[in-house]
Parts: C-alpha cells; sequence; structure tokens
C-alpha cells in the first residue's frame, strides 16, 4: 500500500465586531419573480436591488453593482481592471463583452521589465469601457442614475468589511512602496486599515463623476487619461495617449456545448469558458454514483485535470470548437480511463497556477428574463498595487510576466468563466465566480451538484469542491451547515485512504474560500432564486 499524502489547512477569520461595519452578510439567499441579484459585496447587492426596483433591467442593475464593486472592494477589483460580461436577452439570445487589458500596440515583452507588479505591470483598463459600452447595448438607464450608488459610497464612504481590510493588510508592505496606494489604502503612518474604518474615496468619486456626465471618453482620452499617462511615464510605466485612445471593448465569441441534456453557453478567450464546458463534457463520459461522494470527488478532479490540459493551447475558433466538442470529450474521457492523458508540457505562467483568491463577481436576473453574469478583476490582491495620484482607482497586472508572455496588442487572459445553463430552451442557472485558477473547478463543481446530485443552489454552494493542484486532489473541508456553530464535515482524514489506495495524494483544505467563491441565480418555478457563495462577505437579495 503506498503511504498516505494528505495535509489539512485551516483557516479561521473572525467575524467583525466594529459598530456600523459591513461583516459577511447572512443574505445569502433571496428570491423572487420579479428580479434578483448575487455579488460578492452587501453594497453592491444593494444597489442593483435599487435599480431593479425602480424599473430598471438586468444590465442596468448589473452595471450599477460593477461600478459599485470597484467602489467597494478595491482588492478584487477597479476601474483600471479588466472585465467579461456574459449576457442573455430573451429577444436576441446570448451576448458577451470583452473587456479584458491589453498589452499596448508597441509594447516590447522581450526587453520590458520582468515585474509582477509595479508600474510596468500595468497594461490598458478594460473595465470603464466595457460597463458603459454594455450599458449602451443593453440597459434602460442613463449612466448617472446607473453610478448614483458607487459615487456616493466614494464621496461619502463606506465602512471596510473585514475581508477587505486584512487583504490590504496581507500586502500593506507593497502598498507603501507606491504614492498614491499608500495615499489611499494606509493609514498616515503606513498602517494597515482596521476592520470597520469608513474609507472615503474623494478622488475617485470625482473619477466617477467624470465618466458618469461625459461617458468612457474621459477615462480614454480625456483628464483622466492625461494624469493616467503622466504618472505611469514618471515612474516606468508603458502606457501612452494613443494606446488608451486606441482601447476597444470587443464583443465576445459565445463558446457552447452540453451536459447531461442541459444546454451551456459561456465566453471564448480571453475567458475560459471553453475549459468549462469541456471539464463538464469530459466529465458526463465518466462512469460512477455521483451522489457518491468518492465517486464524485475522483470523477471532478479527473475532469478538470483533463480540461485543464488545454488551457496554454486556445488560440483560435478552431480550438474552441475542438475543446467544446464532444468527440474531443470522449477522447479525453478514454485517455482518464486508460490513464493515458496526452498533454503539451510548456511550462504554464504563475496566473495559470495561482490557487488564491482574487477576482469578484456578480449575477442578475430581471422580471423579463434578461440575465447578466459578469466578472471582474485586477489579478492577484490589489492588482498592480498601484493607484495614480489624483485618481485613486487601482490598476491591474497584466505585464511584466504575471499573465506570461504578453505580446503587443495582446488581450489578456484569464480564468474569468461566466456560464449561463439552459434547460428546453430557457436559462435555468446562471453563475460565475472568484478564486484564480480555481474559478472553472468551482462552477463544475456547483454545476454538478445542481444537476447530477439535484440540490437547492445554496445546498450545492455550501457543499464541498475539488479541484486539481500539483497533481493533487485537493478537497475543500467545510461546515455541513454554514448557519451553525458545530462542525459537521463531508470529508474526514480517513476517507483519504480510499483515494490514496488508488494511488492519488490528497489535500483536504479548510478555511474561508480556499476553492472560489460563486455568485449565481436559479430558476426555480416563477422566482429567480439568488445565492451567494456561503464562504465569502458577498449577499443576495432580490425586489420584494
Amino acid at each position: 500500500m503506498k503511504k498516505i499524502k494528505f495535509l489539512i489547512f485551516i483557516l479561521f477569520i473572525p467575524a467583525c465586531q466594529n459598530k456600523g461595519t459591513y461583516s459577511e452578510s447572512k443574505n445569502k439567499v433571496a428570491f423572487s419573480s420579479r428580479g434578483a441579484v448575487s455579488s460578492a459585496h452587501p453594497l453592491a447587492t444593494n444597489a442593483a436591488v435599487e435599480i431593479l426596483t425602480s424599473g430598471g433591467n438586468a444590465m442596468d442593475a448589473a452595471i450599477a453593482a460593477a461600478f459599485t464593486l470597484t467602489v467597494v472592494e478595491p482588492t478584487m477589483n477597479g476601474l483600471g481592471g479588466r472585465t467579461q460580461i456574459l449576457i442573455f436577452d430573451p429577444k436576441t439570445g446570448f451576448h458577451g463583452i470583452d473587456a479584458t487589458t491589453v498589452a499596448p500596440d508597441d509594447y516590447d515583452y522581450e526587453n520590458a521589465p520582468k515585474k509582477k507588479y509595479g508600474y510596468p505591470s500595468i497594461g490598458i483598463p478594460g473595465t470603464v469601457k466595457g460597463l458603459v459600452q454594455a450599458l449602451d447595448g443593453y440597459g434602460s438607464l442613463p449612466l448617472p442614475e446607473v453610478m448614483a450608488s458607487a459615487i456616493k459610497y466614494a464621496e461619502k464612504g463606506h465602512f471596510l468589511i473585514e475581508g477587505e481590510a486584512r487583504r490590504m493588510e496581507g500586502v500593506n508592505e507593497q502598498l507603501n512602496e507606491f504614492e498614491g496606494t499608500s495615499r489611499y489604502f494606509t493609514n498616515s503612518d503606513g498602517s494597515p486599515y482596521n476592520p470597520g474604518k469608513l474609507l472615503i474615496q474623494k478622488d475617485l468619486s470625482n473619477v466617477l463623476k467624470a465618466i458618469s456626465s461625459k461617458g468612457s471618453d474621459v477615462f480614454y482620452t480625456g483628464w483622466i487619461a492625461e494624469k493616467m499617462i503622466e504618472d505611469n511615464k514618471k515612474n516606468g510605466g508603458v502606457l501612452s495617449m494613443e494606446a488608451l485612445a486606441s482601447y476597444e471593448a470587443k464583443t465576445s465569441h459565445i463558446v457552447s456545448g452540453s451536459y447531461r441534456g442541459y444546454d451551456l453557453n459561456a465566453l471564448w478567450m480571453p475567458a475560459f469558458g471553453a475549459i468549462t464546458i469541456e471539464a463538464l463534457q469530459i466529465l458526463e463520459q465518466l462512469e460512477g454514483d455521483f451522489r457518491n461522494k468518492f465517486d464524485w470527488a475522483e470523477s471532478i478532479y479527473h475532469a478538470i485535470d483533463a480540461a485543464y490540459l488545454d488551457r496554454r493551447v486556445q488560440f483560435t475558433l478552431d480550438d474552441a470548437k475542438r475543446f467544446t466538442s464532444k468527440a474531443w470529450a470522449n477522447k479525453r474521457a478514454d485517455e482518464i480511463r486508460n490513464k493515458k492523458i496526452s498533454s503539451n508540457l510548456k511550462p504554464l505562467p504563475e496566473s495559470y497556477t495561482a490557487l488564491h483568491g482574487h477576482t469578484t463577481h456578480l449575477t442578475v436576473a430581471d422580471s423579463d428574463g434578461m440575465i447578466v453574469s459578469l466578472t471582474q478583476t485586477i489579478g492577484t490582491t490589489m492588482g498592480s498595487k498601484v493607484a495614480t495620484p489624483g485618481l485613486g482607482f487601482m490598476y491591474a497586472q497584466t505585464l511584466g510576466g504575471y499573465l506570461g508572455e504578453i505580446k503587443p496588442g495582446v488581450r489578456a487572459p484569464s480564468h474569468i468563466s461566466p456560464i449561463i445553463v439552459s434547460r428546453e430552451g430557457k436559462p435555468f442557472l446562471a453563475l460565475g465566480a472568484a478564486g484564480g485558477s480555481r474559478i472553472p473547478s468551482s462552477i463544475v463543481s456547483v454545476v454538478s451538484r445542481v444537476i447530477d446530485q439535484n440540490l437547492s443552489l445554496y445546498d450545492a454552494m455550501s457543499k464541498p469542491r475539488v479541484h486539481p493542484a500539483n497533481g493533487k486532489i485537493e478537497i475543500e473541508v467545510v461546515e455541513a451547515d454554514h448557519d451553525k456553530l458545530n462542525k459537521v464535515f463531508d470529508y474526514t482524514v480517513d476517507d483519504t485512504l480510499h483515494f490514496t489506495q488508488k494511488g492519488h495524494s490528497v489535500v483536504l483544505r479548510s478555511g474561508k474560500a480556499n476553492f472560489g467563491r460563486v455568485y449565481a441565480i436559479m430558476r426555480e418555478g416563477n422566482d429567480w432564486v439568488a445565492v451567494s457563495d456561503p464562504d465569502w462577505q458577498g449577499s443576495s437579495g432580490a425586489v420584494k
């Protein structure tokens, strides 16, 4: 018998006790036939619900929440970041918007500094152009109305939640390397903010007000652009006015597939929707009783591990067709059964294997059936770690090697993977996730729990997830009931024997958000049920 290999990691984050703070929301589930929202922060959820209640559609609400997230969750996203949006319009079908960051056309990867944060890591931001374009194309309300909540929380302030404060503390040393960032996100003596701090962002509110009144042009060609370029040039960045002015948010190619009779729609590169679909289609071909926790975990591991082999070789639409075909799924499933997985062994960039958390997500549905699944990010915690003095927003990591070799004009790839699952031609489940390389695996875990185990959306999101990492099966150890103090675990140390007898090394992990954070809505009868990840600070809301 092989020696048992397992590790258990247990993390504990105490509940925030400061008066007036937004700690982990208890509003994890909400439902209504009139519209529902799930997002990573209670204030973003509230902003979306207010818009829906006032007569706005799902896109109006999503953009309100997205701009609000750039204010209240700056460790995860910002105006200097990247955004991917999957849309279902009941009249016109599925659409996508790619607003990722981009390397300037004159970027010289070979000779550029290889720094994974700081000014040399900053590419052309996409978030602002993407959000405004999405509203113009699919929204029904004017930009000032949609952005009002974000402006309010920047100008008047919001109380810093526990998770945000702890993440800022974790990168405090790096934040203090840059004048603007230390000004906005540390105390005057350079020390980190405590949970419950009233965070007022006047400069950011001025930026948001300018976008609200003048649109995205002021960000890419106006005074905001001028400040960005002045700061970047002074500090070794590669941005230029020409590069900013040339930026376009593009229409995404929709990739499709199916899982046990359910239709799947997601976004092609630079999002990783094809990988998520491929993993589900491989899973469909694998034998086993998926109500058995051992069969389920091993099958999830194999399906995702096989699909992840193809992350590094996605380039063309022909690749998209190949990786999302049933024939390819059958090929990979046969390789799993025969223990002969073929792979391209080209090393993956750091971002492809990063296990810990960044990125934010929201999902919205309205009474007319429009659905928006939107993910945005700045890379790792606080992204580039740079905020320009006078502007107040964070830039994403894009250049310098974090995303691998980024050639001139290349749009930054990421694990972002919003997806919509349909049944008999009607959207049934919409979701997306945050969490680096664990985004696709967390989505696959939840979809399988809903379809294969017939669980409610909340129960599906509360159950353990599985992720392949460094040749090991990583299994989440979570409380069976997140609302109770007694800890009841689905997987135990004794369970590892089952996997090791089959030659697997196993890692059991416990702790907040180690396996991604999912934000989802699901159709139940006439209602939309919204659920925010029980492992995170987010919340769900619905129109009353």
